[in-house]
């Protein structure tokens, strides 16, 4: 079987020709994105049952994004964010102080998750309480995770 180099040639110079074109418009048609003036702080937030974050149920989840306004499929973002930036974002601390609440010790295991970003920088908490009584008292019925 005899090649022909020009025929050869010619199908390379073509087929590089064709991408480059194809990659020149693509290129081009991308539309220019808009820098915003707030870093961004978009977050998941989930209650599951059971013990482990990693195996947990989810029952419940919202989105919560509070720059530059607050909103998302939270039903209060504007409180849940107001308490976010009381303590800066640090979700450990929203648990702060001590609970008026009596439970039970039922062991019935609620997982409580963030995950996303904080004024630009990643977020990733979850904690395990003894049941949904304990997550509540914690919490101090705080909008955070109040869904």
């Amino acid at each position: 079987m005899r090649r022909n180099p020009h025929a050869i040639f010619a199908t390379i110079t073509a087929g590089t020709l064709l991408l480059g074109g194809f990659a020149t418009a693509t290129a081009q048609a991308a539309p220019a994105k808009a820098e915003s003036l707030y870093a961004p702080s978009a977050l998941v937030l989930t209650v599951a049952r059971g013990e482990d974050p990693m195996t947990a149920t989810v029952e419940r989840a919202v989105t919560l994004a509070c720059a530059p306004s607050a909103q998302g499929t939270h039903p209060d973002p504007a409180a849940a964010c107001k308490e976010l930036a009381a303590v800066q974002g640090k979700f450990a601390e929203l648990a702060a102080g001590p609970s008026n609440r009596t439970c039970t010790r039922q062991w019935d295991p609620v997982v409580v998750t963030a995950h996303g970003v904080w004024q630009g920088k990643p977020v990733q908490f979850s904690t395990t309480y003894g049941n949904s009584c304990e997550m509540a008292g914690s919490m101090n019925d705080n909008a955070v995770f109040a869904f």
